[in-house]
């Protein structure tokens, strides 16, 4: 461990403020160190009431103490401690920042089309360079460019343009990082009634028969099948006309508004396929079964209904009359069911956008965000539904709930149909009754018609605490069994009565009524089976129990034969009756009573029926009641169920009740929650007297509550926060919990208020003034009436003092289960009183081993000293935090635990409020009085006179520092201690970060803190942050993120990374050699975040001191973090489009600057490999986190779908936070340069300062930035100007190349910006320097470079650039006397030409060929200037490579590197050196061309004239060896030892044996490839190419050959070509000559253009041959091609074989491939026709040789043979060797001049015959025994042909073998006879 990782002693917080307050600054000490009297305030909260009045019991009546209990707890206001906390602000106002990216992603959008730019209008000719500059409108000009007296004047005018318009708030424009979630404890959800998923069902035209003759009332309800249960109540309505309502008047006397209700909603917590709606119907008592009561409705449609008017009328009458009669009798009648699901998914499937029926892990309970317990469904997003189904006719037999269940499973249909609507509830019901039939708000005005809440039975249970009072009782008659009774009955209904008394006048009206009726009813009947003495039933009756129960409440059940002729109703001499309370305890279960024949009883309701009932929820019974007896004055023995107890055994129960709590179940526990703990700590605090005795319950009510919290926290049922917190425990702390008050009743007494009032206490500047109070003791309440304090310090203390002391004394299971939930309790001890010293540090000490759970303690511990560090001695507390650092660093846990767990603990110690004053900010040491002014002159004011030493100490994390800035340090100390650990660190450190990070955002976003000098002050409490960060530069990972382009960092080339590391050995590495591993992205941006507001805010020349005093290896590792923020935080285009874009430029991007580092392999080389690994991928998937959250814009960038406007405001926040950040860059390098002049490694720094700069203007900036950048670039000219041009050439070169750059910007300030800068370099180096001719070069090379590289240089805008800078040399007056204008003016001229060139490359960007011819012309037109043709022909190479045309590319570079070698023959005479282009020529005979370059053209003196880096020896060489790579992936690998015969004597001279390892190695390795892949090596395939047509242009009558890569087929090519130009011209214009016959120009159209392709093959004469023995000799070095056409004297191509000609055309080329380019035009044509005899004399000759080849290959190929076997000897078609002797060879020409020919294919045919001898022999070696046969036939054939060609073959003729006298003279071409001299050689 770390000496420095030890807490600290803190200072004495208060005793510090008294000191500062007799010295310091007074006005801000009142401000800053105060602590608010009512940082924590008390409030009671109304309850939110769903309901127009609360559901409470009856008034009047003194109720049982229980429901007492519960009534109170669910109607009294919550009592919640509220932090007072600061709003965080604010939106900011943003501007839309301009970037140039924006512009050119629109101009790129209207590009414009192929035809436009290959119409001939608009085409301009190459000589357009002549345009006339001065007729252009110069860009406005910056003021002021030379008009400043001082540096120092322009250092302060800089200063002022950069500070306005500035945004306050860094961290504004960046989002924070999601909190770990530590420093939060979440607000829990207010508690409320359990609702499920809740649907509406709306009833329409309901049971649709196709006859009404009689009402009909329906009862639904919901069902579980799965579970075999009901899962609601019933739900009763009808939809009767009122015609037929009129039916049954007699029996209605009114109807209550509330049963007219047609639409209900049910709520379902668990939901499942297996729910169905089950309506059921009912009629009016009538005659017979219900098959003969229904069939009318079968038989009879309304459709008929004239034809059955009369049977209608009659069933109508009949009806009406059993309605008068029996209309308080119903029969069942009908029923339907719905399954929930399918009703639901019938909406889905019509409208699936709009909502899923998802299968969802929903949790069961209301753990919404935890368990996963079962598959269940979602209902919502679907439509309503509007459903028909069908009825089904009930059956007597089958009215029981398990037989419904059994039908649900196989549903039966029948006539009629009902309609309902299903859908979701929406979120306010007007009219809606709740179950009690209460309004539920809001209260509908006009809907007389209401909507019932349906109150749901959960098929499983419901962990949710009871919250309102809900009081009824359902009652379910079952089964009736009369059969053994000596009765006639069989319509048999049951009367239900509840009776409180025994006098039939004591039946109350408590029974809820059905549809159309009164509200409440006495007495309730069953519907009736017709004929059956054991009937079942369905029914639900519905009560509303009274509050107080006594014995006298029971149900009377009375039984009656309803006799249905005439309305009798025969009481049954039988009845029952059932007590509602059995032993005090309400009776509930299923019952089975007996039936009584006899009269009841007198005081029949005292005796209880013979029963059988079942019992629940014991445990919680029992304890309350024991609870209750304790607190009221209760007479012993004490009834609790069964049994009594007696006053000496009470203590002994009550202990055993609560210690059973804890076994009690879930759900009543859960249920009944808030009166359990309430009642507990009532018990905890008030010590009891029992029989005389105290009694002390604390310690088991204590366990009890430990163990209660236990269950809960173990349940899986149960929902937790994201720390781990059970919602219900945190839910009662936060509304529920208040002090046990023995006295009286909390809400009756006005202590609420008070009841931490006295507990808050001030430190503040007030406070220390007034001396009234003791700072130290906070106990001292504040003033308040004597009494209310009295009670509440009293019950305050003994409360916390007794928990405090439990947790102390605990031991064992519950010390464990304390510590695990240590959050409930330290929560609890907030909640109570802040007097906390009993709970003394030792007892913090236990930390758990385990480490979840010493996690949990530690968050717990952590809140805790949170919440006390608003009530109690802040000193005190920081003595705690000490301690308990300190022990825990004791513990031997690993160190990266260790770290975690407490950055955890500070996290939420630093999230307090007052955080800032507690670390004392606003003493921050030598803080340097905030200056605006930061120029060189300032700096001899008051801030200087610091002790350098006590500056730097500043930003140094010292001793002092730590113990005064308390919490700070810790936090800094972690963060420090995290980054320096070995390799396991990566998730501490980012969480380290992390802490740090959000604590600054949370000062930057605070409306306290936005005065800029009081976040000076913060700044200053964090500078140690700043040596921190700078010390860590190696870890970070600044590739960016996941959509990061990344620009190539400059770094790489100016401070070499493996040197700068091994020097610096910042890469910490331990004895065993690990080193630290690297930050992810996401996280380095958050460090270097931070940073940049710690820059930001700080005093200004406390910085500029602290940068002075820097030592130069400080220095550049500032420098290079600079760097690195600008990479970081470069702006990233926001589109979709472009992410794409970006994420494989990254990875390329990410790869060259790989390759970078680990060119010079150093520590950080290593790191980058390793990193590498999987740790970067984890980085980038990290990156999503930082946008998911809390600002206005939420930056979800894993989100595809974002909308137009987010994009926009995405865009617009990223891009001020570009220029933010890139702006406080700005400003710290104007600091440091300002700083130069009192530092003595002045042009290290300027140029470093320069380096950065530079890279910031290769990324994606603002107009903003760029303005101010410039004029910083400006002023470095003018103080440094001799320094810049004479030191750092070469970032001369690359300054001129990006302000060039901008100069083609298409934004108007970018320009004009950068064209002042351009000029002022030009200036300052003419007049300073006197280095004009060197800026010249660069200007210009910068043009050719940025003109050949970029597809998108604006070349209007570059003219204009151009013509402002006219204007600056004419108006500049000081220089008109001296020759720079006029210089300016040639400048610009040849900078005009150049970029004429370049409008044409722009139109051929789509026409490969052109457009390498175009550059090809400038570069040529470059030879007088080596540097531009040098830069052009890299520029080419540049172009070929991205083509992949690997050998042109490197055939650029030969050339270039003949160009050096020229100049450099010029300049030394070294025997090693080439001499010249001449040396090259074995590489190519085209390099001859660079010998342009002579004396007269180039003095090698002139300055500025091949001033580049690469007209050098090492120059030479890299253009060399790059050659030589490209020649290698070009296949040429003979190419690459000729480049390296070269390269080889400079290697030598100069004793690099290094470079000649390597080199030799690359031979070997060429060498290789040569020898492996032998003929197997694919060389270019070539084409004539042939233009016609006056569109055409330049290109007209043109031929090319074209070279293509290898096995490139016609078609391809012609396609190609096809395609580029139909673009071109449309499809109509051009056509494609099929044939390769010359083209004749008066049969083409003139409105047309054609193109003719050709394949060619390289043609060689024989002499050539003798020198091209091999296939590369073959390819290489190609200037003549040939290619044959077929024709016939008739005019056919194609005719017999004696009337057959051929056509040969051998073209010549300008230059040999393969060359500079891939198409060469043709500047030679010959031709030559052959005869007939000698066009077979050709094919025999081939054939020949195709036989003698497969025969005596190296590897003989028996397919091969075969197949060219078969076409020699088994030809029997047309033109096989046969047919050809037979027309030439049969007689002898009669011609003489043919005798030769005649004689020649008759030596071809002799050694034909010899050859297929030859190879009939190979394959009879080369046969499987399968092919035997195929052999013998083979032979035949043979055989046959030779015998056949024998007689010919013979045949001599004479005249050719007579003496020659004189040599013959033809007239043939003598290339001819050569040629057939040749052929006769090779066959003789």
């Amino acid at each position: 461990m770390p000496q420095a990782y030890e807490a600290v002693e803190p200072v004495d917080l208060d005793e510090f403020l008294m000191s500062q307050l007799r010295s310091g600054d007074a006005e801000l000490m009142q401000e800053l160190g105060e602590f608010p009297d009512d940082d924590l305030g008390v409030e009671l909260m109304e309850r939110e009431c769903r309901t127009l009045r609360p559901s409470v019991p009856e008034e009047g009546v003194e109720l049982d103490p229980h429901v007492r209990d519960c009534v109170q707890s669910y109607t009294q206001p919550w009592l919640v401690v509220s932090r007072r906390s600061i709003p965080r602000h604010h939106f900011l106002s943003l501007l839309r920042a301009e970037f140039e990216i924006f512009r050119l992603n629109i101009q790129k959008e209207k590009s414009p089309s192929l035809a436009e730019l290959c119409d001939d209008t608009a085409r301009t000719t190459l000589t357009s360079s002549d345009f006339n500059l001065r007729a252009l409108q110069p860009d406005r000009r910056v003021e002021n460019l030379l008009r400043f007296s001082s540096p120092e004047e322009l250092d302060r005018f800089n200063l002022e343009a950069r500070s306005s318009n500035r945004y306050g708030e860094l961290f504004g424009l960046y989002p924070p990082t999601d909190e770990d979630a530590v420093a939060i404890r979440p607000i829990p959800d207010c508690p409320k009634e359990h609702f499920g998923q809740r649907i509406l069902v709306k009833c329409f035209s309901f049971y649709r028969f196709d006859i009404e003759i009689e009402p009909l009332f329906a009862t639904m309800a919901l069902y579980d099948l799965k579970e075999k249960k009901k899962i609601s109540e019933n739900f009763h309505f009808d939809i009767n006309t009122d015609q037929m309502k009129g039916f049954l008047r007699a029996h209605t006397p009114h109807t209550d508004a509330s049963t007219l209700a047609r639409s209900a909603i049910f709520s379902i917590s668990y939901p499942s396929p297996d729910i169905y709606l089950v309506i059921k119907i009912e009629k009016v008592l009538q005659q017979g079964e219900i098959g003969d009561c229904a069939e009318p409705y079968m038989v009879l449609k309304e459709s008929d209904a004239a034809k059955n008017r009369e049977k209608l009328e009659k069933l109508k009458n009949q009806a009406e009359g059993f309605c008068q009669r029996l209309g308080r009798y119903r029969m069942p009648f009908a029923f339907a069911t719905v399954n929930i699901m399918s009703a639901i998914n019938s909406t889905l499937e019509r409208d699936t956008s709009k909502g899923t029926m998802e299968k969802k892990g929903l949790p069961r309970r209301n753990s919404d965000r935890f368990s996963m317990m079962e598959d269940n469904y979602i209902l919502s997003g679907f439509k309503p539904a509007l459903t028909v189904y069908c009825v089904c006719r009930q059956e007597g037999e089958r009215l029981s709930d398990e037989d419904l269940f059994k039908f649900l499973a196989d549903i039966k249909r029948s006539s009629g149909y009902l309609k309902l609507e299903v859908s979701p509830v929406p979120e306010t019901v007007p009219g809606c009754l709740s179950p009690e039939l209460i309004p539920v708000k809001p209260v509908s005005e006009k809907n007389p018609r209401p909507v019932k809440e349906v109150l749901e039975f959960p098929s499983s249970e419901v962990y949710v605490p009871h919250n309102i009072y809900r009081n009824l009782l359902y009652v379910y008659p079952l089964r009736l069994n009369l059969t053994n009774r000596l009765t006639s009955a069989r319509n048999i209904t049951v009367k239900i009565q509840f009776m409180s008394g025994e006098d039939p006048s004591c039946a109350m009206p408590v029974i809820f009524g059905k549809s159309s009726g009164p509200e409440f009813l006495r007495e309730v009947y069953t519907p009736v089976t017709y004929h059956n003495r054991s009937p079942d039933f369905y029914d639900e009756i519905k009560i509303c129990l009274p509050a107080r129960l006594t014995e006298k409440h029971h149900l009377l059940l009375t039984f009656y034969h309803i006799s249905c002729h005439v309305s009798v109703m025969t009481s049954l001499p039988s009845l029952q009756w059932l007590p509602m309370l059995n032993n005090d305890r309400l009776q509930t279960g299923q019952q089975c009573l007996p039936i009584i024949l006899d009269k009841l009883p007198v005081n029949y309701s005292l005796h209880s029926p013979e029963v059988q009932s079942t019992i629940s929820h014991l445990h919680l019974e029992r304890f309350f009641t024991l609870c209750h007896a304790l607190e009221g004055k209760t007479m012993f023995p004490i009834r609790v169920g069964d049994e009594k107890i007696s006053e000496n055994m009470f203590e002994h129960e009550l202990k055993l009740s609560i210690i059973s709590l804890s076994s009690s179940g879930l759900e009543p526990l859960v249920l009944f929650l808030h009166q359990v703990l309430d009642k507990l700590f009532r018990l905890i605090m008030q010590p009891m007297v029992i029989a005389g005795q105290t009694a002390n319950l604390a310690q088991i009510a204590f366990e009890s509550v430990v163990s209660v919290v236990n269950s809960l926290h173990n349940s899986q049922e149960l929902a937790k926060d994201h720390q781990g917190r059970n919602c219900l425990l945190a839910t009662y702390l936060y509304f529920v919990f208040r002090l046990p008050d023995t006295q009286h009743e909390i809400h009756t007494t006005g202590t609420v208020g008070t009841l931490t009032r006295a507990t808050a206490t001030t430190v503040g500047f007030m406070l220390l003034q007034s001396r009234i109070r003791s700072s130290s003791n906070p106990d001292i309440p504040a003033p308040q009436s004597p009494d209310d304090t009295e009670v509440t310090n009293i019950l305050g203390k003994l409360f916390h003092e007794e928990l405090a002391l439990q947790m102390v004394v605990s031991t064992g299971v519950c010390r464990e289960y304390v510590y695990k939930y240590a959050w409930f309790f330290f929560e609890l001890l907030v909640s109570c009183k802040p007097a906390l010293a009993v709970l003394e540090v030792s007892h913090i000490r236990c930390i758990v081993d385990e480490l979840e759970q010493a996690e949990k303690v530690n968050i717990s511990l952590a809140f805790f000293l949170y919440d006390l560090m608003s009530l109690m001695d802040r000193g005190f507390v920081f003595q705690l935090v000490k301690n308990y650092c300190n022990q825990m660093a004791a513990k031997s846990v690993n160190i990266s635990t260790l770290i975690s767990m407490r950055l955890e603990f500070l996290r939420v110690l630093c999230s307090h409020e007052h955080y800032l004053n507690l670390s004392l900010f606003f003493s921050s040491p030598a803080s340097a009085p905030a200056s605006p002014s930061l120029s060189t002159s300032s700096q001899n004011s008051s801030s200087c006179s610091f002790q350098d030493n006590k500056i730097a100490a500043m930003f140094d994390l010292s001793q002092d520092f730590k113990q005064r800035h308390y919490l700070t340090g810790l936090l800094l100390t972690e963060l420090s201690t995290a980054l320096d650990m070995e390799s396991e660190g990566g998730r501490v450190q980012q969480k380290a970060i992390s802490a740090t990070y959000s604590l600054l955002c949370a000062h930057d976003l605070d409306q306290r803190c936005s005065r800029p000098e009081v976040k000076a002050k913060i700044a200053a409490l964090y500078l140690p942050l700043v040596g921190i960060i700078i010390d860590s530069i190696n870890y970070l990972d600044f590739t960016g993120t996941l959509d990061l382009i990344v620009a190539f960092s400059p770094w790489a080339k100016v401070l070499d990374y493996g040197s700068l590391v091994v020097h610096d050995s910042s890469l910490k590495r331990d004895h065993a050699g690990k080193t630290t591993n690297m930050l992810t992205a996401e996280t380095s941006r958050n460090l270097l975040m931070c940073f940049l507001w710690i820059i930001k805010n700080a005093d200004q020349n406390l910085v500029q001191r602290w940068t002075v005093d820097m030592p130069s290896s400080q220095l550049n590792r500032l420098l290079e973090l600079l760097t690195i923020c600008i990479s970081c935080f470069e702006y990233r285009v926001k589109t979709l489009q472009s992410l794409t874009q970006a994420l494989q430029k990254s990875q390329q991007a990410k790869a060259r600057l790989e390759e970078a580092l680990l060119g010079g392999i150093g520590a950080r080389g290593q790191m980058m490999k390793r990193v590498g690994g999987n740790d970067r991928t984890l980085g980038q998937r990290e990156n999503l986190r930082w946008r998911k959250d809390l600002t206005q814009w939420r930056q979800t960038n894993d989100r595809q779908d974002k909308s137009k406007a987010e994009l926009d405001q995405e865009a617009i926040i990223s891009g001020n936070l570009a220029t933010e950040t890139n702006l406080i860059v700005l400003d710290l390098l104007e600091m440091i340069v300002q700083a130069v002049p009192l530092a003595d490694c002045k042009d290290n720094v300027v140029g470093g300062v320069l380096r950065v700069l530079l890279h910031s203007l290769t990324c994606n900036q603002s107009s903003t930035f760029l303005s101010h950048c410039f004029s910083t670039l400006r002023a470095l000219i003018v103080k440094f100007g001799e320094l810049l041009f004479e030191e750092e050439a070469e970032q001369c070169a690359d300054l001129c190349q990006k302000v060039l750059h901008y100069c083609s910007s298409c934004v108007d300030g970018n320009r004009s910006q950068a064209c002042a800068t351009l000029y002022l370099i030009m200036r300052y180096s003419y007049s300073s320097a006197s280095n004009f001719s060197r800026v010249k070069m660069q200007v210009t090379m910068s043009l050719a470079s940025l003109v050949g590289k970029s597809s998108d240089i604006h070349e209007e805008h570059l003219r204009r650039s151009f013509r402002t800078i006219l204007a600056y040399a004419e108006e500049d007056t000081e220089m008109q006397s001296t020759q720079l204008p006029s210089q300016v003016d040639e400048l610009l001229r040849n900078l005009n030409s150049i970029l004429s060139d370049t409008v044409k490359m722009k139109e051929f960007q789509k026409d490969p060929e052109m457009l390498m011819d175009l550059m090809y012309r400038i570069a040529k037109g470059y030879q007088t200037s080596p540097d531009l043709r040098l830069t052009w022909l890299q520029n080419m190479a540049e172009k070929h490579s991205s083509r992949k045309c690997f050998t042109e590319s490197a055939m650029c570079l030969v050339h270039a590197a003949a160009l050096v070698a020229e100049y450099l023959s010029m300049l030394e005479d070294h025997k090693y050196l080439p001499v010249g282009s001449v040396t090259f020529q074995n590489i190519s005979p085209n390099v001859l061309e660079e010998s342009a370059v002579s004396d007269d053209i180039l003095s090698p003196d002139e300055d500025g004239v091949c001033s580049g880096r690469y007209f050098t020896e090492n120059g030479l060489v890299g253009l060399l060896e790059q050659a030589a790579e490209l020649f290698s992936n070009g296949g040429l690998y003979e190419a690459v030892n000729e480049v390296y015969k070269v390269i080889v004597p400079i290697l030598e001279a100069h004793r690099d044996f290094r470079k000649l390892t390597s080199t030799h190695d690359k031979l070997q390795r060429a060498f290789e490839n040569i020898i492996q892949k032998g003929h197997k090596r694919m060389f270019g395939t070539y084409f004539r190419v042939g233009f016609y047509g006056s569109k055409f242009g330049d290109l007209d009558e043109q031929e090319f050959i074209y070279k293509e890569p290898g096995i490139t087929h016609l078609p391809e090519i012609s396609h190609r070509l096809e395609n580029f130009y139909s673009q071109c011209f449309g499809d109509e214009v051009l056509e494609m000559i099929k044939d390769s016959t010359p083209v004749d120009r008066k049969k083409l159209n003139p409105n047309k253009v054609y193109i003719q392709i050709t394949f060619v093959e390289p043609f060689f004469d024989d002499y050539e041959m003798k020198d091209r023995l091999t296939n590369f000799e073959k390819n290489f070095n190609l200037r003549r091609f040939m290619y044959t056409t077929p024709f016939t004297k008739s005019g056919r191509p194609r005719g017999e074989l004696n009337e057959q000609y051929k056509r040969k055309t051998i073209l010549t080329t300008m230059h040999a491939f393969p060359y500079i380019k891939t198409r060469i035009n043709v500047i030679q044509k010959e031709e030559f026709d052959l005869t007939p005899i000698e066009v077979a004399i050709e094919d025999m000759q081939k054939k020949t040789r195709e036989l003698a080849e497969a025969t005596h290959r190296e590897k003989p190929d028996a397919v091969m043979l075969q197949m060219v076997l078969q076409g020699s000897v088994t030809a029997t078609v047309n033109q096989g060797p046969l047919e050809v002797a037979q027309v030439f060879l049969n007689e002898i020409p009669a011609d003489p001049k043919l005798f030769r020919h005649h004689n020649k294919l008759r030596l071809c045919f002799k050694e034909f015959i010899l050859r297929c001898g030859e190879a009939v022999e190979k394959n009879k070696q080369l046969i499987t025994p399968d092919q035997k046969e195929y052999q013998q036939e083979m032979k035949k054939n043979y055989n046959k042909l030779r015998e056949n060609l024998r007689p010919m073959l013979e045949r001599k003729i004479p005249e050719l073998y007579k003496p020659i006298i004189k040599p013959r003279i033809e007239n043939r071409d003598s290339f001819k006879r050569h040629s057939l001299r040749r052929t006769q050689d090779e066959n003789s």
